[in-house]
């Protein structure tokens, strides 16, 4: 196996459950109860961006070993304006739709608000990211965190490592403490439009960057060679995945008690103010820390386990996140990410326009739509399917020494 098909493989399991929540349909449909975060407080969301965080990590600092600093923040700086032109075409693209498709504006209005070309306000609230219509608003906060991952990934590689955990994590209790809206009521009146809409975002930036900037840690770690994997992530040590269990089960009964509405009216209060998905709360944190570790050590040291059982559950998961499907989308994530929000918008119009279809209808078009997740990743290796991609150049003989495999280049797609 290549050395990034696994994690591509769980990009695009993430992306195919994404897309799967994220389809709207007239009192709802079955298909999107058989998730995860049925089972606990773990979601496709934050799983793509952890693996993102990773990526970068992974991948830029291996560049800055090689091309030194100003090379690596020169590609960030790239890869984030590229994507920004992306979640600005995809906007756009919807909006012209919106003008178009009879009864769209109405349609629509819950995810886009009084959002018109002849707004310039709301235009420049959108172009700013403050304004994030519904389902466009993963992109927003990946392409701020990039814009400080240069300068992060080089206090990594100067191991300086702790301060960037230390601050990520002081930023997260900022986040639950609400200290972000000494910024945010400010800039919500200041772009407040005439929909009564001001800033909009579904994720709070303080909260949800100790998702990516752990990722990025761990990734840039990992590339340096500062971490040995096989020591933490061994069949022997046993601490990592027991803790990690304990924690998972800990959290399984109270997701299935607020998964089905079953929670006590007195616990309610207390318990949500812990659970708030926009904060990534502390119960989010912890469920995604050991649901991490768990999955990450089966799939690293559970295949050399002695006990069966544990070799089988690692052959499984596996198995799952080297689809052949999956890593397809995941080699192409981001991509396929803008391509899913125009799928949701179309099925939630024509939803719209139709009436409430049978449960078989709506799983019949959830499938179709995972389907259609591909098309901008066949697209983008279409010269490998249509057999007109050049052939690579013949190997010659270095009279160097090779360099280790660690140090080989590596490209983020």
């Amino acid at each position: 196996m290549k050395r990034f098909e696994i994690i591509d493989g769980m990009r695009g399991y993430f992306l195919v459950f994404m897309v799967l929540n994220h389809l709207i349909f007239a009192g709802g449909y079955l298909l999107v109860k058989i998730n995860h975060n049925q089972l606990a407080f773990v979601e496709d969301a934050q799983g793509f961006v952890f693996l993102s965080g990773l990526m970068i990590g992974m991948v830029y600092a291996r560049k800055m070993m090689k091309a030194r600093y100003a090379a690596g923040r020169s590609a960030i700086y790239s890869r984030a304006f590229e994507l920004y032109r992306y979640a600005m075409g995809i906007v756009i693209a919807v909006m012209v739709a919106q003008m178009v498709l009879p009864g769209a504006y109405s349609i629509w209005f819950n995810w886009l608000g009084y959002t018109t070309f002849d707004d310039p306000l709301r235009l420049a609230a959108i172009a700013t990211f403050l304004y994030q219509p519904t389902f466009m608003d993963i992109l927003p906060q990946y392409i701020i965190y990039m814009l400080f991952a240069p300068m992060l990934i080089k206090l990594v590689l100067e191991d300086k490592w702790h301060y960037v955990v230390a601050a990520s994590i002081m930023l997260w209790m900022a986040g639950q403490l609400g200290l972000h809206q000494l910024l945010t009521i400010p800039l919500n009146e200041l772009v407040m439009g005439a929909d009564d809409q001001g800033l909009r975002v579904s994720f709070n930036l303080f909260g949800w960057q100790i998702v990516f900037f752990s990722g990025l840690v761990l990734g840039a770690l990992t590339s340096s060679g500062k971490i040995n994997w096989g020591n933490v992530l061994s069949p022997d040590n046993t601490f990592i995945p027991k803790v990690a269990l304990v924690l998972v089960l800990f959290f399984l009964p109270l997701r299935l008690i607020t998964a089905n509405e079953l929670m006590p009216p007195h616990m309610i209060g207390k318990f949500a103010s812990m659970e708030i998905r926009a904060d990534f709360g502390p119960v989010y944190l912890l469920n995604f820390a050991a649901m991490g570790l768990l999955v990450t050590w089966l799939i690293v040291a559970g295949p050399k386990h002695k006990a069966a059982w544990v070799r089988a559950i690692a052959s499984a998961l596996t198995w799952v996140f080297t689809l052949r499907f999956l890593r397809l989308l995941g080699r192409h994530s981001l991509y396929v990410y803008v391509w899913h929000v125009a799928i949701v918008y179309f099925v939630y119009y024509f939803d719209g326009r139709s009436p409430e279809l049978d449960e078989l209808t709506k799983t019949a078009i959830a499938v179709v739509a995972v389907g259609l997740l591909a098309i901008p990743a066949v697209w983008r290796e279409r010269d490998k399917y249509l057999g007109t991609a050049e052939p690579a150049p013949a190997k010659t003989r270095d009279p160097k020494p090779a360099a280790s495999t660690g140090q080989q280049q590596m490209v983020v797609r």
